[in-house]
């Protein structure tokens, strides 16, 4: 265990501690992206739906760069999600066993994620590529290549992959997943009184 002066001892090595920090560097940078592209996606289709309704003369290819930027913002916000544990899981169940088990469920869990990024990566990947080598396109007014749009899925996977080794690195050395400390420190609905 190591411990700071003013921080309470923690089972993170420093290795644990720089994988971390480069994770969540990533995954911020990422979750910017993801935003952007959701902020762009509601500012065409304001606009779409302005110039529909308006002037009756919506751009064709509004919903293609929309449908694009979607499949942007859930691959690239799928590592932040996974670090704030906020993926799908049985909370209910988990919260009833001990910290021992506990952890070893979040081991098991983090080892899923791990599977699901592997998939992602290396089936996105060559998916992206076959679809390069093949010249494919996208049906509808744009017309891009395929493999630009595909390609997010291997990167999404190698961010959410680098999120599931940290968690499953957190789990077998007994730290606190990264969002524990938060739930405990930022609990809105908790009245201070």
């Amino acid at each position: 265990m190591t411990s700071e002066p003013g921080r309470p001892a923690t089972p993170e090595g420093p290795a644990l501690r720089r994988l971390g920090r480069v994770v969540r560097v990533l995954a911020d940078v990422a979750m910017a992206l993801a935003a952007v592209a959701l902020l762009a996606s509601l500012a065409l289709i304001g606009w779409a739906v302005l110039l529909r309704y308006a002037f009756n003369a919506a751009p064709v290819w509004v919903d293609e760069v929309v449908g694009f930027a979607l499949v942007a913002v859930v691959m690239l916000a799928a590592a932040q999600a996974l670090r704030n544990g906020e993926h799908i899981g049985v909370d209910l169940l988990v919260e009833r066993l001990s910290p021992e088990r506990r952890r070893w469920v979040q081991a098991w869990a983090a080892l899923a994620a791990a599977a699901i990024a592997g998939v992602l990566i290396v089936n996105g990947w060559q998916t992206a590529m076959l679809a390069r080598m093949l010249g494919l396109v996208t049906e509808g007014s744009l017309e891009w290549p395929t493999w630009w749009l595909m390609v997010l899925m291997p990167v999404g996977g190698a961010l959410m992959l680098l999120a599931a080794i940290e968690a499953l690195w957190r789990a077998l050395v007994g730290a606190p997943p990264v969002h524990a400390g938060r739930d405990a420190d930022e609990d809105p609905g908790e009245d201070p009184a």
